[in-house]
């Protein structure tokens, strides 16, 4: 058994894992933060893309102990302090970015990740970031029209198409 401490969503937190404990269900069974989603445990879905470091992860590939001193937002660190949603989160919801929702708190991580790196992406740059997210509902055309509105371009360019 390993001691593990890092930051999760502005919190310091601490625990007792196993060696071999991923980060997903560190975050999930340790610390009840249950919007991190598992779909696959094989990297595949990106369901449990979290932010490390203030980069982008899937937290099913790493181990908790790796995170040891971190700094982790997961998707119920990403509402404003005053608890209303994100850009990013209402442009989800106001775009129809999703369905059952499943795929959502990793898609919306991988698209703060994104537009961190690049505040204005194009529909193309977009598409291929999110390349290692799979949402089996939606079709990504309004994910990405989301996206395109959070980062402040007109979504009905994408619309258009």
């Amino acid at each position: 058994m390993t001691q593990v401490t890092m930051t999760v969503n502005g919190k310091s937190v601490s625990g007792t894992v196993e060696g071999r404990t991923l980060l997903s269900e560190f975050l999930r069974e340790g610390l009840r933060l249950t919007g991190t989603h598992v779909g696959c445990d094989t990297s595949q879905c990106g369901a449990c893309v979290v932010h490390v470091n203030g980069n982008a992860v899937k937290s099913c590939t790493m181990l908790a102990a790796e995170a040891e001193g971190a700094e982790v937002r997961t998707i119920e660190g990403m509402a404003d302090a005053d608890g209303t949603l994100s850009t990013i989160q209402q442009a989800f919801q106001d775009h129809h970015g999703l369905q059952c929702g499943f795929c959502t708190p990793g898609m919306v991580m991988s698209a703060a990740a994104l537009l961190s790196e690049n505040p204005k992406p194009t529909e193309a740059e977009i598409r291929a970031y999110l390349e290692g997210n799979i949402c089996r509902c939606t079709g990504y055309h309004n994910i990405v029209k989301a996206i395109m509105a959070a980062s402040g371009q007109e979504a009905s360019a994408v619309a258009a198409e």
